[in-house]
C-alpha cells in the first residue's frame, strides 16, 4: 500500500474518532453505522448502551428497489441497503436513528444510503 493510501486511511480514522465522540445510540434512537468497501456497502443499527447490534444489511442481502432518478450503479445498491434497513427497523418499531458516517464524506454512496433510510420512513 502506498504512503498516500495509508495517509488517506489515517485521516478517515481520525474523522471517525471525532464523530464517535459526539454520536451515540440508545434503545429509542439507535446509531446506524456504515462500512464501505470497493464493491459493497454494509450498514448496522447499534445500541451503544447495551453494546449490541440490532439490525444489519449489506449490498448482497438487500433486495432491489427502484431507485429515484439520478441514482445509479453502486449508489443504487446503497439506496437499496438503506430501504431494506428502514423496512427491518420499522418491523422492530424503530422510527428514528442517529446517522454515523464512520468518517466517510457525506456524498455518493453514503448520501444514497441515508436517502434510502429517509425514503423508507426513518428519521435520520
Amino acid at each position: 500500500m502506498s504512503s498516500v493510501a495509508k495517509k488517506r486511511i489515517q485521516i478517515r480514522k481520525k474523522r471517525k474518532i471525532a464523530i464517535r465522540k459526539k454520536v451515540s445510540g440508545t434503545a429509542e434512537r439507535p446509531r446506524v453505522t456504515i462500512t464501505r468497501s470497493h464493491k459493497n456497502i454494509y450498514a448496522q443499527v447499534v445500541d451503544d448502551l447495551t453494546r449490541s447490534t440490532l439490525l444489519s444489511s449489506n449490498g448482497t442481502k438487500a433486495a432491489a428497489v427502484e431507485a429515484p432518478e439520478g441514482i445509479a450503479g453502486k449508489c443504487s445498491v446503497s439506496y437499496n441497503v438503506g430501504r431494506a434497513l428502514a423496512d427491518e427497523a420499522k418491523e422492530k418499531g424503530i422510527t428514528s436513528m442517529v446517522f454515523d458516517r464512520s468518517g466517510y464524506l457525506y456524498h455518493g454512496r453514503i448520501a444514497a444510503l441515508a436517502r434510502g433510510l429517509r425514503d423508507g420512513g426513518i428519521e435520520v
